[in-house]
This record gives C-alpha cells, structure tokens and sequence, in this order.
C-alpha cells in the first residue's frame, strides 16, 4: 500500500509523551499513516527504553518494553529544558497537527509548550493532554501510574479470587484503555479542526478511562446501589461462564444463553437443565456454587482437548487457557498475521505484534521500526525547518540537541 492512501497520510503528529498510554496512542495513530515525531531527551530518551530485561541486541539495545509501543515513529533528540531546545519544538508544533504530551498539568508551562502557548502559533491543533487523574480536581497534580489508577478506580476490587487479596491485570490495562480513548478523542477533534479550523484541548486522564471502563460492573452497582464482589474467574451476571478443572488442565466455559446451557448437558450428557435452579441463566447465578459443584466431576472426567472436541461439535463456547507460547503457535494466530517483523536501519530485526485492525481499503501498516534514540533528529529538523549542517552543529554544541 502507497503510504499517501494510509487513512492518515498528510498528518503529522508532534508527541512528547512517554511510557505507555501517550506512546500507545501515536503509535495507533502512526500505523495508520501518521508521521509521529517523537521528542526525546537526549542521552536518556523515553523512560521504557531501559525498562527490562529482556532487551534486544543481547541485552545491548532498547528494552522490549519500548518495542511494544514505539514503530512507525521517528526519534528526535531535542533537550526542551534548553531554551533553545523549546524553541525547536515550538517550531516543530507549528508544523504539525496533533500534539501529545503526559506531563502533569501545567508541567510544560515554563517552556512555553502548554497548550495556550501552542494554540497561539498554530490555532487549529489537537492538543492531548494525557494525565492520571486530568486537568482538574483535587488529584490533578498527583503523578498517576497504572497500577495506582487499577487500585483507585475499582478494578482491583473486582479482580482476584472472593477470598483473596484484590489483583491487579497483569498487562496496564488503564494506560491501554487511556490510549486508546486518546486515539478516538484526537481522531473527533482533527475531524472538527479540519471541518472549522479550530483546534482544542483535549483533557484525557488514567481515572476517567478506568472508571468508565467498568462497563457493565460499574452500571450494576449505579443501577442497584450494591458494590459489587470479587468472583475470581466467575461472571457476575452468567452462568456457567467460568475456568473449570478437567483431566489434565483447565477449559473456559462460557455459556452465554439458556439454549447454549441445554445444548451443553446433551454433550456431556447430563440433565443439569432439568433441575429447576439450573433452568434459566437467572436461578443458575443465584445458586452458582451449587452449579459449580456439580460440574467440578463431569469437566473433571475428560482432558481439555475431549471437552473442546465435544463441546464446538456442539456449538458451546468454550476454549483453553494459552500460554504465550501456545498463543503464537496457534493456526488462528498465525493466519491472522498477529505478529510480524520489522527491521531497523541498521539491520536489526525486530519482531512485533501487528495493529490488529483489518481494513479493506487503507489497512494500517508497519512503516518503521521502532527508532533507535535521536536516530531522526537531523532529519527532521532539515527536512520541516530547513536548518543547515551548521546549525545543527551549533544546536549539538550547546546540548539542545
């Protein structure tokens, strides 16, 4: 596919964002055509590039962690700290019409990088503003970490066996769900900025996503007023949809209607649906402990492969618990291209996991490897504000660059 029928050809995004929900976000926005700059301290770059091991090269190169969000962007090594540095940026800015940056609110006011200093050179940009807790509120000056925002926004107190102790996810599900919320929000206001010529600022934070991801648990307890428990891997309003033991392993059942439950007795050949408390999927959550006990011996009597056999022969969702190494392994996996390769300048190849989205017309792509730090600097800066080698010269003799 020609990079000028990618879905953001001709967009440019300025992103001084970090770690994960701001990188998250360019990175989608990049695969799908974007020409992301990333601004990057110079000598220190962004904080994931030492966040391992495992890291590539033998240990030598950037940690995993960085690879996971950073392809289809080029590396800018400008230190904004010097005022020479900002100046560069700002120039930048004006060129672009996205901006993403993580700071904490007013963090990039000294250096004349806040959005009432952009918004002034270039009215008509998209400026995203990603924090924990948002622009405002007693919380917004606090520094807001996923883990923190799983704990403060409720979905650790969902998460983990009745019994136990609250769980985290083991991926940063705030940052992801953050960022990709930034994605959307940007994508509405370019829209409007290209339709009207007026930019804006957008106040995305790790809180606001997290709650409003609780979905349908968080419109439960609005709706009823009662928090909520812990069910380990039990749905609170399905049953069965559930791990459960077998021969030599585990299987998920996931019945999701009361015609799915009959047609799992028929394959497993037994009258459960007969019982009035098993009947409809209403009396199966209220008596739920019951239901499980009794299926705990027929899961319990064949290995997960016989269950899976059995139970798609019949229609019932179901399906095993992956390893990673399973995961890439598996037929569906690989014929969906789930991961792909990409080679950096300097020869070194970098296995990714591709965007999953499929497109008929303008699919997203994997332009770039993930760029090693300030590969891009003299690049971009000849290339968008026609600085001269001597320039540059001066630029890296004064640590701006």
């Amino acid at each position: 596919m020609s990079e000028t029928k990618a879905s953001l050809a001709g967009v440019r995004v300025l992103d001084l964002s970090r770690v994960l929900a701001g990188p998250w976000a360019t990175q989608i926005l990049g695969d799908f055509g974007a020409d992301i700059i990333k601004i990057e301290k110079p000598g220190a770059g962004d904080d994931t590039r030492g966040w391992g091991p495992p890291f590539l090269d033998n240990g030598e190169g950037d940690a995993a962690y960085y690879l996971a969000a950073n392809r289809n962007k080029r590396s800018v090594a400008i230190d904004f700290a010097h005022p020479e540095g900002a100046d560069l940026v700002r120039k930048l800015a004006s060129h672009c019409q996205i901006l993403v940056e993580n700071f904490r609110p007013d963090g990039l006011k000294k250096y004349g990088l806040d959005y009432a200093s952009i918004a002034a050179i270039n009215p008509s940009i998209v400026y995203c503003s990603i924090t924990g807790f948002g622009q405002t509120g007693p919380y917004a000056k606090r520094p807001g970490y996923d883990y923190i925002i799983q704990g403060m926004g409720g979905l650790m107190s969902l998460t983990g066996e009745p019994n136990g102790e609250p769980m985290k996810s083991a991926v940063a599900v705030a940052d992801l769900f953050t960022g990709m919320y930034a994605v959307t929000s940007v994508l509405a206001a370019l829209r409007h900025a290209e339709r009207t010529g007026e930019g804006q600022h957008l106040d995305v934070s790790l809180l606001d996503c997290q709650i409003a991801m609780l979905a349908n648990l968080g419109a439960n307890y609005l709706v009823s007023g009662q928090k909520p428990q812990r069910l380990g891997n039990q749905h609170a309003s399905i049953a069965p949809y559930q791990v459960l033991a077998t021969a030599d392993g585990h299987i998920i059942l996931a019945v999701g209607n009361d015609g799915q439950f009959h047609d799992f007795c028929r394959a497993a050949g037994v009258a459960l649906a007969d019982d009035p408390r098993f009947n409809t999927n209403e009396e199966r959550v209220v008596h739920r402990q019951a239901l499980t006990e009794a299926l705990s011996p027929i899961m319990r009597a064949k290995t997960t492969a016989e269950w899976i056999k059995a139970l798609e022969a019949a229609d019932v969702p179901c399906g095993p618990i992956n390893t990673l190494d399973q995961v890439y392994a598996d037929p569906q996996v690989i014929a969906r291209g789930a991961v792909e390769t990409a080679t950096r300048t300097d020869g070194v190849s970098v296995k990714l996991a591709a965007n999953p989205v499929r497109m008929s017309a303008t699919p997203p792509t994997t332009r770039l490897a993930p760029p090693a730090l300030g590969h891009d600097t003299a690049q971009v800066l000849r290339e968008l504000l026609g600085l001269s080698d001597m320039e540059l010269s001066k630029l890296r003799d004064s640590r701006a660059i």
